[in-house]
């Protein structure tokens, strides 16, 4: 249950966009040992030694998140709604309930928000908004923690093509 909580809070794990691969805690907080530091970098790299990719360091991965989700449904499946989990001054949910927003909350990736612009495309404004690029969707690599724009290759069509499982999953 402590686990769970942690992940589940949105100060931590929880993005609007899926379960963050590092918390957020360590932004503010980065883990030391020696003369290394290991900290929240919610997009790439902060620092060209790590090779500026840093999908294990705070973004959003689908490998992480897919497995994470069918986790939540196996155990969801077993507890039903005896097991809850809860974020500080939120209402606590079931396993079954957090599996379903973080489905959702990958969707979301992909999806118009209120200002009609798709998270995954982040400020590329030809992706945002001309007729032939805007309605056909990249599959990154991994997507920034906070913001949900698209990083790495764009073609992660194994991993990220995972998306479609999900929706199909949540039409069920």
């Amino acid at each position: 249950r402590r686990f769970l909580e942690h992940i589940w809070n949105p100060e931590e794990f929880r993005s609007e966009f899926g379960l963050r691969s590092l918390s957020k805690y360590h932004e503010k907080h980065p883990s030391k040992l020696g003369n290394t530091a290991l900290s929240y970098e919610p997009g790439e790299s902060l620092e060209k030694i790590k090779g500026g990719n840093s999908n294990w360091r705070g973004p959003i991965w689908f490998p992480l998140n897919y497995i994470f989700i069918e986790t939540l449904k196996r155990l969801g499946a077993t507890y039903e709604e005896r097991f809850e989990v809860g974020a500080p001054g939120e209402k606590k949910v079931h396993l079954l309930e957090m599996a379903r927003s973080f489905e959702e909350r990958l969707l979301n990736l992909f999806k118009k928000d209120a200002q009609g612009r798709i998270p995954a495309f982040g400020d590329y404004e030809k992706f945002q908004n001309d007729p032939h690029f805007r309605d056909y969707l990249l599959f990154y690599e991994h997507f920034h923690g906070d913001t949900g724009r698209g990083l790495g290759a764009s073609q992660q069509t194994g991993w990220t093509g995972l998306i479609a499982k999900l929706i199909e999953d949540i039409r069920s």
